[in-house]
């Protein structure tokens, strides 16, 4: 246990992750056990391939571990299929994508929507949430174009916006700066923390960035899919 927050937003015991190669068992994630509190922030770092996309993947329900548990938003989904994850997912997760993951048929405004479609809400209300979260990214004159005709930078903010549209409880960010140049990187992690302090919103990101890691209240440190390390950050 590395908090003692009693309701902590997320909170996993003993997570292990295990798949079949060439005949022989491949641990890629071995009894990991982190809380997150709510409205925290905490960064997952670690070389490559220590198995931090993975417990992300796993946290975020994604996909199922083969041993241990999950608890997210006050439900062990541990036991959940997948529909029953979309469903919580739906409801209380956002994500960032290191490659955005911008529909490119749709405009800023129209990718910014997509969530609410899926889950069928469409009004005016939603739509002017969009749009303020547009503006909130500082993308308010840019809502008709493509992705196509934005930057990196523009693209990640876009995608940020979507993250918050349905006010979710819990945002997963996967390498959110990794496709990004300094000065856009900057801009991006100014407005994740902005927005997790507004919003309460908590915030788990992986990275390879030890200056972003230690912007978060808690980090977490993986090695050959072991939790070796978790220290407070500087927030």
């Amino acid at each position: 246990m590395v908090t003692n927050d009693i309701n902590p937003i997320l909170r996993t015991r003993d997570l292990t992750k295990t798949y079949e190669s060439g005949g022989h068992h491949l641990t890629v994630l071995d009894q990991v056990s982190i809380d997150v509190p709510q409205g925290a922030t905490a960064a997952i770092v670690g070389p490559s391939g220590s198995g931090k996309t993975t417990l992300l993947g796993l946290c975020a329900g994604l996909d199922r571990a083969t041993s241990g548990t999950v608890q997210l938003d006050d439900q062990d989904i541990s036991g959940y299929d997948e529909d029953a994850r979309a469903r919580l997912r739906s409801e209380s997760v956002g994500f960032i994508f290191q490659n955005f993951q911008l529909m490119p048929t749709l405009t800023a405004l129209e990718n910014v929507l997509v969530p609410g479609e899926l889950r069928g809400v469409q009004n005016a209300a939603i739509t002017t949430r969009a749009a303020e979260l547009l503006d909130r990214v500082g993308l308010g004159a840019r809502m008709e174009h493509y992705p196509s005709q934005l930057s990196g930078g523009e693209q990640q903010r876009v995608a940020i916006a979507r993250a918050f549209i349905h006010r979710p409880k819990i945002l997963f960010a996967d390498e959110p700066t990794g496709n990004l140049d300094e000065e856009a990187s900057a801009l991006v992690e100014e407005m994740l923390f902005d927005l997790n302090r507004e919003s309460g919103t908590a915030l788990v990101l992986v990275t390879h960035d030890l200056e972003l890691a230690r912007k978060a209240s808690l980090v977490f440190r993986l090695k050959g899919g072991k939790l070796v390390d978790h220290q407070s950050g500087r927030t």
